[in-house]
């Protein structure tokens, strides 16, 4: 107790006022609570899926400094782009938003499924690069800018492709 508190409590002690008890009516002090049986609904519980799908928009890119950066063989991840690479690589870029470092799901380095855009390009990706800021839900895939020169169907913009974390199926391992 601090030195000032101690003095006033000293020299102002606290006073007590007694007043006299109110008296409840009757019907009010007689009143006791009783048990009631509710019957509330069981709602099943659902749960999780193991494997969320996202839907997002899909394009290509090439590394170029107009589709980059001014390093354009380096990722987000600091990953260098192999000189000879192709659609084939199946590295993937994707918007900040779908990044675990910016509150999504995903993080550098982990495998993803992509369906929807075509039979050359659906398959599994590694994220190893971001989408400028602009970009919501939204993934770019890696080709190579003499493939979509040769082949029709490289090149493009897609919607409603679906996106979903890749589960490696267990291999049997003998007890």
């Amino acid at each position: 107790m601090s030195i000032a508190l101690f003095l006033l409590t000293f020299l102002f002690p606290p006073r007590t006022i007694s007043v006299p008890a109110l008296a409840l009516p009757s019907t009010v002090a007689s009143l006791s609570p009783r048990p009631v049986a509710l019957a509330l609904p069981v709602m099943p519980v659902k749960k999780a899926p193991k494997t969320l799908t996202y839907r997002v928009t899909a394009t290509t890119y090439w590394p170029e400094p107009d589709q980059t950066d001014d390093n354009p063989m380096e990722t987000a991840d600091g990953s260098i782009i192999p000189e000879r690479h192709s659609s084939k690589t199946r590295w993937l870029a994707v918007s900040r938003d779908l990044l675990a470092k910016w509150g999504g799901p995903f993080r550098y380095g982990e495998k993803v499924r992509v369906r929807g855009i075509s039979a050359d390009l659906d398959g599994v990706y590694v994220i190893h690069d971001t989408m400028n800021r602009r970009h919501r839900h939204a993934v770019d895939v890696l080709v190579s800018e003499r493939e979509c020169k040769k082949k029709t169907g490289f090149e493009g913009r897609w919607t409603d492709i679906k996106l979903t974390k890749y589960a490696e199926e267990p291999t049997w391992q003998p007890g």
